[in-house]
């Protein structure tokens, strides 16, 4: 089996537009969550998200890529835009035939979708823009990025809830380890924040109306945040050939099915990714220094997680860091586990931990090292990075450091 390693990275959320810009914030423990700006807002019971703001798609857009593009597409194209720069890649020959890409989402074109039927069933209007259907489809930033540069091979889109990231990264690992491709163009995004789907996650009674506090025995619910991360998975004799910084390798990857409850968490179903990841990537538990977790915020999927990794880990599980970085930038959905991935790729690079801010109290089924409020410094040499979604469907990456 090949070796996959990242050589780029891209993000925008809440938090910045950029990879260091993002890194930064998360090393100062700052919060992007403030209150939502948007139509009908007065409307909403739930007033706050991690919205990207400050974002103008005309500064980077043209008018025909902006009447093409979704929000979620636009914020995918900036991402991958870095990523790529950054991997210093072109895809050109047998490179952009066989390379690929693979990404994940949720919602995808959710704005698009909101102000359409807003046009149609509020304001009676009888036709849409033609582009709508395209401009909606959960696959329209998959295509747009293979389109933009040249990437032939296998390409698709992932949709698993709140773990799609996690399982489009997992496969774009395997193909790239199995031989299949050199490159995998790879992450996820999700632009939700609009009316309509602020109204829709309200009638689940998760939300937070105040702050994302997980693992603190005061949280009280998620808090949506909006945004993409994109990574370059390659092969590692093909990085190195070419002389490529490695930002970290991807040693392994694991998914399961809790097969138990739409929205309720399962432990055993959560402790068998991790422990699959660990397998997959011939990694002993002890070895592992931290965990970015899932850490939504809500009482039954925190204590529930923090219950897997104690099974998992045993002893070990009190000498882990964990921390969720949701607490700054918001859930991002489909796109969140590609937007943590960058908290994990400065552990392992930098050795700066980032915290779980908002911690205000512990809480005895949440017994763990949650690194409350400030970044800490600390060599890890082996992370985890965990998802765990509606539905049950769990994955979970395992990395080292290079």
């Amino acid at each position: 089996m090949k070796r996959v390693v990242i050589t780029g990275a891209g993000t925008i959320n809440a938090l910045g537009q950029s990879v260091p810009a993002t890194m930064e914030a998360m090393r100062e423990g700052r919060c992007g969550i403030g209150p939502l700006e948007m139509r009908d807002s007065d409307r909403l019971a739930i007033k706050i998200g991690g919205q990207v703001k400050g974002f103008d798609p005309e500064s980077v857009f043209n008018r025909q890529q902006i009447a093409l593009y979704d929000r979620y597409t636009q914020f995918t194209l900036i991402a991958a835009e870095e990523a790529i720069r950054q991997s210093g890649l072109t895809f050109d020959g047998d490179l952009a035939a066989r390379s690929g890409v693979v990404l994940g989402t949720s919602g995808g074109g959710l704005t698009t979708q909101d102000e359409n039927y807003r046009a149609v069933y509020e304001e009676g209007k009888n036709r849409v823009h033609p582009f709508v259907v395209p401009k909606l489809m959960n696959n329209a930033a998959c295509s747009h990025v293979s389109m933009q540069y040249n990437i032939k091979g296998p390409s698709f889109t992932v949709a698993s809830a709140c773990a799609s990231s996690n399982h489009a990264m997992g496969q774009a690992f395997w193909f790239v380890r199995s031989g299949m491709a050199p490159v995998m163009v790879t992450g996820g995004s999700e632009s939700m924040l609009c009316f309509g789907g602020i109204k829709a996650w309200e009638g689940l009674r998760v939300m937070s109306r105040d702050a994302c506090r997980p693992f603190s025995a005061t949280r009280n619910g998620m808090v949506q945040g909006e945004g993409a991360g994109i990574f370059v998975f390659e092969e590692y004799e093909h990085a190195k050939a070419r002389g490529a910084e490695i930002l970290a390798e991807v040693a392994g990857f694991a998914m399961s099915s809790d097969a138990a409850d739409i929205v309720m968490p399962s432990k055993q179903g959560a402790a068998r990714a991790m422990a699959g990841a660990l397998s997959d990537a011939g990694i002993a538990r002890e070895e592992v220094g931290y965990i970015n977790a899932h850490g939504t915020g809500t009482a039954a999927n925190d204590k529930t997680e923090c219950a897997a990794v104690a099974d998992v880990f045993g002893t070990h599980a009190d000498d882990l860091m964990m921390s969720s970085t949701k607490s700054m930038h918001g859930h991002c959905i489909g796109g969140t586990g590609a937007v943590e991935l960058l908290a994990v790729l400065m552990a392992l690079r930098d050795g700066v931990i980032a915290p779980t801010i908002g911690y205000e109290e512990p809480d005895p089924e949440c017994a763990l090292d949650v690194v409350p409020n400030e970044a800490r410094e600390a060599r890890v040499d082996v992370a985890l990075s965990n998802a765990f979604a509606f539905g049950g469907l769990n994955a979970v990456l395992a990395l080292k450091r290079t």
